[in-house]
């Protein structure tokens, strides 16, 4: 079984939300050493530098962590609207992953939480 430390930043937000939807959100994020074998098919995969980023979907949340050994560090937990208003604002033919992997904002906000 993995360890799993929520940043600042993200222990943050989830204290913001009403405690139902933080039960449901801890409840449906389940990970597994064996998931990382399969992590195309269970999670989605941001990689820059060599630092791998994974996103795991909630419903309407996407969970942002990363793996260090047996720890799973959650970085950010965003609203899918954030992220799906923003594409079909600018209608990008490109998967959600590839473009916050190219986006250098995404990548200060994953480092920021790294940092506190």
């Amino acid at each position: 079984m993995l360890q799993i430390i929520f940043s600042h930043v993200s222990a943050k937000e989830m204290a913001a939300m009403p405690h139902k939807l933080q039960l449901e959100l801890l409840d449906e994020f389940q990970v597994l050493p064996q998931d990382f074998e399969k992590a195309g098919e269970k999670f989605g995969q941001l990689t820059r530098a060599g630092k791998h980023i994974y996103r795991y979907r909630v419903g309407d949340y996407r969970i942002y962590f990363e793996r260090q050994d047996e720890i799973v560090n959650v970085r950010c937990i965003l609203h899918k609207n954030s992220l799906k208003d923003f594409f079909f604002r600018t209608k990008l033919p490109i998967s959600e992953d590839q473009l916050l992997q190219e986006n250098p904002k995404f990548w200060q906000l994953v480092e920021s939480n790294a940092k506190k």
